[in-house]
């Protein structure tokens, strides 16, 4: 008579591991289960106020309502200069970074010379 055979694996153990497999395949695909992106946010209006906006919402050449905006401004002279020669204007002269932290200084457009002026966000304005 032969002697019955050990399992190479205990049964209890086999049980145990194969619960945690379909336990892991559970959440694995619980994990992967598809979701709809949310619905883009309504452009809002601009704002009528004052103040600097927060975040610019329309596609406006400038970047606030209220140019040109106090901040620490990181523009060299001959960046501020470029930059408003690219805004149409020439012969700039007498840029000084005032203490603002606001690039002003002159230009002339269409045969006007003008008061020009440069912010921290490269909102140009003149008058």
């Amino acid at each position: 008579m032969t002697a019955p055979m050990k399992p190479a694996i205990p049964l209890k153990a086999a049980i145990v591991a194969a619960g945690l497999c379909i336990g892991g395949m559970l959440s694995v695909a619980q994990a992967q289960t598809a979701t709809t992106p949310a619905a883009p946010a309504a452009t809002a209006a601009p704002s009528t106020s004052p103040a600097p906006a927060a975040v610019t919402t329309t596609a406006a050449p400038s970047r606030t309502t209220a140019a040109p905006v106090s901040g620490a401004n990181s523009f060299t002279e001959g960046e501020a200069r470029r930059r408003i020669e690219d805004k149409g204007f020439g012969q700039v002269a007498d840029l000084k970074l005032d203490e603002k932290g606001v690039w002003r200084g002159t230009a002339s457009r269409d045969g006007k010379s003008l008061a020009v002026a440069l912010d921290y966000q490269g909102n140009i304005v003149s008058q």
